[in-house]
């Protein structure tokens, strides 16, 4: 069953979206070579207990961390630790907040200083991507048509899908239904109304779509080593039209 959101209930997930979107932006701005992922792990957890959050991955069915932090070929579910950044990484960061009840939840591919040209189209393939499948989040469409246009505009930029990895709706709990794959045809699923909110997530990859789980029973990276991008948001699909919940706001608070 997709729980839909009263328009009280979409304003609280916007206020935990905002804490989400100020903690990407933190990250965004200190990754930077030689820093390791535990220190933006920690600035993170910092950050967002700072704003009345509480990190939501931080416990979730035995996650360690406050984010997911997935470099390079890895794409998603990095655990922070060691790894220390270089120079042309791409960092892959995902926060998910729990504020007065409700989640928000989003992600965003870095670059680490100057990037191969692979990695900057690759950066670009995967926000189109995102645009395209939150362009759908209309209502009357159905769940499928956001899917087809993930998968399309991911295509059209030569990229490949991960299909064993998907989208959710999101509100009280972090995993909601439905599942929200982004591949498939268009004009399927439930019809979409006013009051769903979704975590829109395009995972794609330079190479081949396979992927591979690391021993630790999280992350999980490309199986032929290929870069891999993620970007997400939450979105509320309202009469208006789609609305990003968690949007970057024009100053990080301190």
């Amino acid at each position: 069953m997709i729980i839909r959101k009263a328009a009280a209930e979409i304003d609280r997930m916007a206020r935990a979206g905002a804490v989400v979107a100020d903690t990407l932006a933190l990250i965004g701005e200190r990754s930077r070579p030689g820093i390791t992922t535990q220190e933006l792990d920690a600035l993170a957890d910092e950050f967002i207990r700072s704003q009345g959050g509480i990190p939501t991955f931080l416990g979730y069915r035995g996650y360690p961390k406050s984010i997911c932090t997935s470099p390079n070929d890895m794409v998603v579910h990095g655990i922070p630790g060691a790894y220390a950044l270089d120079e042309a990484d791409i960092l892959s960061v995902d926060v998910g907040v729990t504020l007065d009840g409700f989640v928000a939840d989003s992600a965003c591919t870095f670059p680490i200083g100057e990037i191969t040209p692979e990695a900057e189209r690759l950066l670009d393939g995967c926000q189109a991507a995102l645009a395209a499948g939150i362009d759908q989040c209309r209502v009357g469409n159905r769940l499928s048509d956001i899917s087809h246009a993930i998968q399309r505009a991911t295509e059209e930029h030569g990229f490949s899908v991960v299909r064993s990895l998907v989208g959710h709706g999101v509100g009280r709990s972090m995993h909601e239904e439905p599942q929200i794959p982004n591949f498939g045809d268009p004009g399927r699923g439930p019809l979409l109304s006013a009051g769903m909110t979704f975590a829109i997530e395009p995972m794609i990859n330079a190479g081949g779509a396979d992927v591979v789980l690391h021993e630790d029973q999280w992350s999980i990276s490309t199986a032929d080593g290929s870069l891999s991008a993620h970007f997400e948001h939450t979105v509320a699909i309202t009469e208006e039209g789609p609305k990003i919940l968690t949007a970057a706001t024009s100053a990080v608070r301190s």
